[in-house]
């Protein structure tokens, strides 16, 4: 007699075990939110608050604006045209994305600084005074925001190309044979049809823009992030601080909703006729002008860092085969691997529970359990240190009356609280990945193995697992790339003594010595661009 899988309990009972480290933050956050608030909070409403908020909507838009700009015009030219090395352009315009913003924005801020080498080899080349500013400020909101959306625009470029490449030729045919020329195909056919994508991958743009703490901070632009960490660690105010991330996370919230919003209605029947339009050849200044287009966001946004970094280490940096900076690679490589495994084993129960049990309570733990990556890491640690920080003391004082153990604090004093937040905050990059692998695997084949006599875990095991691993291998590495570039929850939650290469970074980049801190930098950017050219080998 087989066992009806719907009337287990074991799958709906461990999602809803999962959504709790996401639900247990934004419940906080509503807290905080809801609470009439203390002086601390007041004076901050009447006096730095505004400028929070202002800065944070200001670079938000001049990010959207860039990484739009970016994207889709290099998703365009390499979908519709012929250039010299198109080819190699095609995967090389993702590759910015390995790279943390910080690290971006240190290397700028070194090189075009006032004092630094760009700007004194141009006064000597110019001969100028050498009290004369060659070019404008880059630590402030607009280099800010330059420096991110160099980092983030192939978030658009990805999902951009992927509509343009899928539309069919039949819409480009029918408006060129009404007298459409191919700049008005562009505006008036292809990028409306194309408008859902590009908004998604916005909406992870200013998402990721509005989680920013490193290059706000550097570059000396008041922000939501910075207030947050400013008014946590400086003032010691956490009523405060969790008061600014509630805000912050009204701000993710309306970015959500917009998102939503602008997808609304955008949807078109396919057409009849599939076929790929051809792509135009193009030959002379047009074609290098295309291949300059395409080539620069690759050269500014990873090539001139990376040469830059380079040189640094090879020059000033510390020796990458020390004892101390293994150690730090460990920690690293630690924290992203038992992170990126528990978001995978965490995604594949997500996913294979909301295939067994398709009701309103399954997969509304399951879309509670995915909101983590619309909630900042700073703001995922300020939500999450008051009740870890409980229940740690709640362990320690139970061990030390009961067993008379003193083991201090199990939670925030090690690695665990690190990778809880981490867990909350990336397991939606493993499950988006998880559940689209799932979704193209026949409902038949469960029913075949169920009328075999196999459980849902045999299931599972045997007949998913093997199709499933390209999917989940592709969740996993986009979770240990992300957890190696994460900042601010790491600077907030990590236990005493205990150094990644990120904070290692922020660490000598505040005090103006990136040149020491260049190897782990390097390092950084390379073991997070390492497995994105295996994910876009897999693809």
């Amino acid at each position: 007699m087989l066992s009806n899988p719907s009337k287990s309990i074991v799958w709906p009972v461990g999602t809803l075990l999962i959504a709790i480290p996401v639900c247990l933050p934004i419940l906080m956050l509503l807290g905080a939110a809801l609470a009439p608030g203390g002086e601390s909070w007041a004076h901050m409403r009447d006096t730095v608050f505004p400028i929070y908020l202002a800065n944070t909507v200001q670079l938000m838009v001049l990010v959207a604006a860039l990484s739009t700009v970016i994207g889709v015009l290099t998703a365009w030219l390499t979908v519709h045209y012929d250039f010299p090395l198109r080819r190699m352009l095609v995967p090389a315009l993702a590759l910015p994305l390995a790279a943390p913003a910080y690290v971006i924005g240190y290397v700028y801020a070194d090189l075009l600084e006032f004092s630094g080498p760009v700007q004194i080899a141009l006064r000597d080349w110019l001969q100028l005074s050498p009290q004369a500013a060659v070019l404008p400020n880059i630590r402030s909101l607009p280099g800010a925001g330059l420096v991110i959306s160099l980092v983030l625009y192939p978030y658009v470029y990805l999902l951009a190309r992927g509509s343009f490449a899928q539309q069919s030729s039949a819409l480009y045919e029918a408006a060129r044979a009404l007298g459409a020329s191919r700049s008005r195909v562009f505006w008036r056919v292809a990028l409306p049809v194309a408008w859902p994508a590009v908004v998604g991958g916005l909406a992870l743009v200013l998402m990721e823009t509005v989680a920013d703490y490193g290059v706000v901070e550097h570059y000396g632009v008041p922000t939501l992030t910075t207030g947050i960490f400013r008014t946590w660690f400086a003032m010691g105010e956490s009523a405060a601080a969790l008061q600014l991330a509630g805000w912050l996370f009204v701000v993710v919230c309306l970015l959500v909703v917009a998102e939503q919003f602008a997808r609304r209605g955008q949807r078109f029947n396919p057409v009849g006729r599939q076929r790929r339009p051809a792509r135009h050849a193009l030959t002379g200044w047009s074609a290098w002008l295309a291949f300059t287009l395409c080539f620069l966001p690759v050269l500014l946004g990873l090539i001139v860092p990376v040469v830059a970094l380079t040189g640094m280490a090879l020059s000033y940096g510390e020796t990458p085969f020390s004892p101390a900076f293994l150690a730090l690679v460990l920690n690293s490589a630690w924290v992203a691997s038992v992170a990126a495994l528990l978001c995978a084993g965490a995604a594949l129960w997500l996913a294979y529970a909301e295939r067994l049990h398709p009701n309103v309570w399954v997969r509304g733990g399951v879309r509670v359990a995915t909101l983590g990556y619309a909630v900042p890491g700073l703001v995922l640690a300020v939500a999450l240190m008051v009740p870890l920080t409980s229940v740690d003391k709640w362990l320690a004082t139970l061990l030390r009356d009961n067993f008379d153990v003193r083991w201090g604090l199990l939670i925030t004093g090690s690695s665990a609280a690190l990778i809880f937040v981490y867990v909350a905050r990336f397991l939606t990059v493993a499950f988006n990945s998880t559940q689209a692998g799932l979704t193209q695997i026949h409902p038949q084949l469960d029913a075949a193995a169920r009328s075999l006599g196999h459980e849902p875990g045999i299931v599972l095991r045997r007949v998913h697992l093997p199709l499933l691993r390209p999917a989940v291998i592709t969740g996993l590495l986009l979770v240990f790339i992300d957890v190696m570039k994460e900042l601010p929850a790491t600077l907030i939650l990590r236990p005493f003594n205990f150094e990644t290469l990120a904070t290692w970074v922020y660490r000598f980049a505040s005090d103006e010595r990136l040149a020491q801190a260049s190897t782990a930098a390097l390092v950084i950017v390379l073991m997070s661009l390492i497995p994105t050219m295996v994910l876009s080998r897999l693809r």
